[in-house]
């Protein structure tokens, strides 16, 4: 089949999944949604788009085995670890001055991110007094995330990770091993709630003093985007800190000029006045 047909094909699919299951992908970038769809076709046994979608409106379970395709998780803990080594050093002085605290972790998956935000926080003294929100459209994420048991095998690198973001302890010890796996200490998320919320479609929920959405806009087209930062924008808190991923930037949205670089090297944005 030529590509364009595919690329309609493609557009045909994201809008019945949208009015059949409010699931807004209309807005992710062509190429990334494309190879994922394709790549969903062959695991799911379909031979065109068009029969992936004839069978995704007609039987849920093969929507739902279609989302873990469309929100394929890719994450570690403390992923890129002189983020979290800037964070610690640029934004955890400011955070220490509230009496509480709201975090935002927006598109969390499968929760790498939001045990990696806890440990930071607690070894700065401020977990106790923070509540996380961890956000995300993928049910089967989420429920991994707050299950907080990640592959054993992983824990070398993730350690290798924790001691390069400027980790204060031994990394095993907020974790137990058991079998093939890495089961983390629930006190970790006693104040985690973790939550279906959609950038796509879903509003603010509350008012939030640092916001980490870390490699979850580069599939995102620039319409998706901007409402995506205004979003955030609206959650943040007068001189809020916004953290993103190591490939995305602000520079070149309609938002550029409401954020201040903080540490600009590692994508953390700081709100400018309202």
């Amino acid at each position: 089949m030529p590509s364009k047909d595919i690329d309609i094909e493609v557009r045909l699919l994201m809008e019945a999944v949208y009015l059949k299951y409010n699931y807004d992908f209309r807005d992710y970038t062509g190429a990334s949604q494309k190879r994922r769809v394709l790549h969903a076709l062959h695991e799911m046994g379909c031979d065109t788009v068009s029969g992936l979608q004839e069978r995704v409106m007609h039987d849920p379970s093969a929507f739902s085995q279609l989302l873990q395709y469309l929100t394929i998780p890719v994450s570690e803990m403390f992923r890129d670890p002189s983020f979290y080594a800037a964070l610690r050093e640029q934004v955890v002085p400011f955070l220490q001055t509230y009496p509480s605290l709201k975090v935002w972790v927006a598109g969390c998956s499968t929760g790498e991110e939001v045990y990696s935000m806890a440990i930071l926080l607690k070894e700065e003294g401020l977990l106790e007094r923070t509540i996380i929100y961890a956000t995300d459209i993928n049910p089967q994420s989420l429920e991994a995330a707050r299950r907080g048991v990640f592959a054993l095998r992983d824990m070398r690198k993730f350690t290798e990770n924790y001691q390069r973001a400027g980790g204060k302890a031994a990394f095993s010890d907020y974790y137990t091993a058991a079998y093939d796996g890495a089961l983390f200490d629930r006190s970790l998320v006693e104040n985690v709630t973790f939550a279906d919320h959609s950038l796509a479609t879903d509003s603010v929920f509350s008012e939030t003093q640092l916001i980490s959405c870390r490699n979850v806009m580069i599939y995102f087209n620039k319409k998706l985007q901007d409402r995506v930062l205004g979003l955030f924008h609206e959650s943040l808190c007068h001189r809020g800190f916004l953290a993103l991923g190591s490939k995305e930037s602000l520079e070149f949205s309609s938002y550029a000029g409401r954020f201040e670089p903080l540490v600009k090297r590692e994508r953390l944005y700081r709100k400018l006045g309202q």
